[in-house]
């Protein structure tokens, strides 16, 4: 199973249109994918067209009071299937802060999660402990950005968090790659944004960083109403325009992390890690 958490500390980034529209994406090319939505407003949740209902288990369940994650499991289709979020998900960090082990719980519940090829996180915005419960239990970090100067700032923070993450609580973490969302390639700050990322990328040479080889991925997402819109209709991009420019470049990403996968011989890595 490939493991990936889909994470950004800043809100509107694209970090839930990516997590959606990349499980549905890998799902169209044949791969059982399970979306797991940490986020206590549940968008990933809603996007795929579950609404809220306490007769059914959350990951909050899952996580808080030992519901086994099988019984929480949603089917969207044939291949995807969902793990809903839930707003009770905002009292975790309460509930959790005297709890011994306290950001290695959802580690430990995705030990019995059905066979998938695919586990996507999609994250709340911020580094607390449903972040480090993703983090500890991924092998790998997808970062959504958006190219503006202030999305930058957050960066070393959020890289920081991953590092102290990855020598202390799950060796096998790293960031894998920089998303670039909402995408305008006529203005000069995408460019210069997106070469910034690239020279920092670039430049990271000690092999003891978890961001050690990572990327900007070669798909920009572009900015475009059809992913604003698909949420409302409880849809991913590929169901609700699969001929929009959204639509394109979301199949593209999904072609380029499968290809990653391909190249590196990450796939089989991921099955030893978690053996």
């Amino acid at each position: 199973m490939r493991s990936i958490a889909i994470i950004n500390q800043k809100g509107g980034v694209g970090k839930t249109t990516t997590a959606v529209n990349l499980s549905a994406g890998l799902a169209l090319q044949g791969h059982r994918v399970c979306v797991l939505d940490m986020d206590p407003q549940a968008h990933a949740t809603l996007h795929l067209g579950i609404t809220g209902n306490r007769t059914t288990p959350s990951i909050y369940d899952v996580i808080m009071k030992g519901v086994p994650i099988h019984d929480a499991l949603q089917r969207i289709d044939n291949r995807l299937s969902i793990v809903p979020g839930h707003i009770d998900l905002a009292a975790a960090e309460m509930e959790l802060a005297d709890e011994v082990g306290r950001e290695m719980i959802l580690r430990d519940r995705l030990a019995t999660l059905p066979g998938v090829d695919y586990l996507v996180i999609d994250c709340p915005p911020s580094l607390g402990v449903l972040t480090l419960n993703a983090l500890t239990a991924v092998n790998e970090v997808f970062l959504p950005l958006q190219p503006h100067f202030l999305a930058l700032h957050g960066l070393s923070q959020l890289l920081n968090t991953i590092d102290v993450v990855a020598r202390r609580l799950n060796r096998n973490l790293r960031l894998s790659g920089v998303v670039l969302c909402m995408y305008e390639s006529g203005t000069r700050l995408a460019g210069e944004v997106t070469n910034d990322v690239n020279e920092f990328l670039g430049s990271a040479q000690d092999p003891s960083r978890p961001w050690h080889g990572a990327r900007t991925f070669s798909t920009k997402i572009r900015r475009n109403v059809r992913l604003a819109e698909a949420p409302s209709f409880g849809r991913s991009i590929h169901e609700y325009a699969p001929n929009s420019p959204g639509a394109q470049d979301y199949l593209e990403l999904t072609r380029e992390v499968i290809a990653m996968a391909s190249r590196s011989g990450l796939a089989g890595t991921q099955q030893r890690a978690t053996a």
